[in-house]
């Protein structure tokens, strides 16, 4: 079973455990039924249920889960009709950047799995697609200018993460040493 991150709060945790609810198990119900085990609004439980059913794209996350429900998108179905080069151009806009291309393969998949339920592939089997599309269409001409990693909350958390990196390699470094020491130690004894 696939792990969802839904970024519950601590209030919404304590509901699920008082119940004996496990948080993956929130996938077998409906968001009315979330609404009612999280003591939550509807909004929520629709944001809840959303996330869920995104993730269980193949290769889908929360970041970009969030990105769909940021568009008004709560469901597969919602994307039946879309085309992915559309609804990137609409994200660009919305965040006031160009994102990642990566992003883009993403819509591709989702618009894919809407029309063929169950498919087993994963957003990177569309970045060959992507590239022809991009090829022979461009990007439009009202494309944000400024680029995702130029932005100052992309960067702060880029640092972030790589000083979080940096970290459990010193903490890594240190353990590998301190079990060199110790074999070391027992080979000189012996």
């Amino acid at each position: 079973m696939k792990t969802f991150k839904l970024d519950l709060t601590a209030s919404e945790k304590q509901q699920l455990k008082q119940k004996g609810i496990k948080i993956n198990c929130l996938s077998e119900y409906a968001a009315d039924e979330i609404s009612a085990l999280l003591n939550t609004d509807k909004q929520r439980a629709d944001e809840l249920a959303a996330l869920i059913t995104f993730q269980s794209i193949p290769s889908i996350g929360p970041k970009f889960a969030h990105d769909l429900i940021s568009l008004g998108y709560y469901s597969i179905d919602d994307l039946l009709d879309k085309d992915a080069p559309t609804l990137f151009n609409e994200l660009e806009r919305k965040q006031g950047f160009w994102t990642d291309p990566c992003v883009e393969d993403q819509f591709w998949l989702v618009v894919h799995y809407a029309k063929h339920r169950g498919s087993n592939k994963n957003w990177w089997d569309f970045t060959a697609e992507r590239k022809v599309y991009r090829a022979k269409h461009g990007y439009p001409s009202d494309r944000p200018a400024t680029a995702w990693h130029e932005e100052p909350e992309v960067k702060s958390h880029e640092s972030r993460t790589k000083s979080q990196e940096k970290k459990k390699l010193f903490s890594l470094t240190n353990i590998i040493a301190k079990l060199l020491f110790l074999f070391l130690i027992l080979v000189l004894d012996s």
